[in-house]
């Protein structure tokens, strides 16, 4: 029995390129990917409810909530899938994290946000979010996810899957997190959306140079190796290869970075609105370090 299963599950990944194969907008590259954008839509809006909650919900802060909204929105309206329905949440969580759920939705937690120090960084840290979506990376990492535990094989392959295939695979509804929650990206992934997340934020005169500082503050807030509150070292080992790529890809493409006129970071405005708002709040809702976490408590991190 267990020899017929691995045969199927062989031939499942063998047809896979047949069957699900397409040319992705944001990278130019193939990609296998069976969710649909229907299915994509679908499952983010019944998930972002559940991972907000987890994280504590929204902060308590309109202005906060509405002020990254309307970045997040500018950056997905010139990425490569401005139609889809894209939400930004600032969560009330103490973890230093950003990640994105399919369907467009992304999220950014208020402890990234209080290591930040523009409004440039903000819009590197949500521009490569964007980039994940456009890039369709979720889609693809549920897929792999899909054929490597052979959900669904008894009902066939691409686009066979039920809501809770996919929900599962997602990780909503389980008791350890989530099989997707639970594989990093691969590292090609993570080139691309650090590309994509430049690419959108300078199309809105962002200083490209604000995604390399996002990576410096993430590695010296975790001591440079990983540490407690901070989830994006824990599957990121190679900060210093990403600043590298980021540094080479700016000189290249970006040289004239240094325009004030052409480039901005909105440091001020960002004290102002983010910095300062979230001083008059009281301490975040989620915090791991100083109470037990909440069930499920999962979530992916800034990749």
């Amino acid at each position: 029995m267990k020899r017929f299963a691995l045969l199927i599950l062989s031939a499942m990944v063998l047809m896979a390129p047949i069957a699900g194969c397409s040319t992705n907008p944001a990278t130019g590259e193939k990609q296998l990917n069976w969710l649909s954008v229907e299915k994509e839509k679908s499952l983010g809006a019944e998930a972002s409810p559940k991972f907000v909650k987890q994280y504590g919900g929204d902060v308590p802060s309109p202005q906060i909530l509405a002020y990254v909204n309307d970045i997040g929105q500018r950056l997905a309206a010139v990425s490569e899938r401005p139609d889809l329905e894209w939400e930004f949440h600032v969560v009330d969580s103490a973890v230093i994290n950003a990640f994105a759920l399919p369907g467009g939705k992304v999220f950014v937690t208020r402890g990234l946000m209080e290591k930040l120090d523009s409004e440039a960084q903000l819009a590197g840290v949500l521009g490569h979010e964007v980039g994940h979506v456009t890039a369709e990376h979720i889609g693809q990492q549920m897929t792999r996810a899909i054929i490597i535990t052979g959900i669904g094989v008894g009902v066939g392959i691409a686009g066979e899957q039920s809501d809770d295939d996919w929900m599962t695979v997602l990780g909503v509804g389980t008791s350890v997190g989530g099989g997707l929650y639970m594989l990093s990206y691969g590292r090609n992934q993570e080139t691309q959306s650090d590309e994509l997340g430049v690419r959108y934020m300078t199309r809105l005169g962002y200083n490209p140079i604000a995604q390399v500082q996002v990576m410096k503050v993430l590695k010296e807030a975790s001591g440079g190796g990983g540490g407690a509150g901070t989830e994006f070292l824990a599957t990121h080992p190679y900060p210093d290869t990403r600043i590298k790529h980021l540094n080479k890809l700016i000189r290249e493409k970006y040289p004239d970075y240094k325009d004030k006129q052409k480039y901005r970071v909105y440091r001020d405005r960002y004290r102002r609105t983010a910095l300062k708002g979230f001083k008059n709040l009281p301490p975040p809702e989620h915090d791991p370090e100083n109470k037990p976490p909440k069930p499920n408590d999962a979530g992916q991190p800034y990749r």
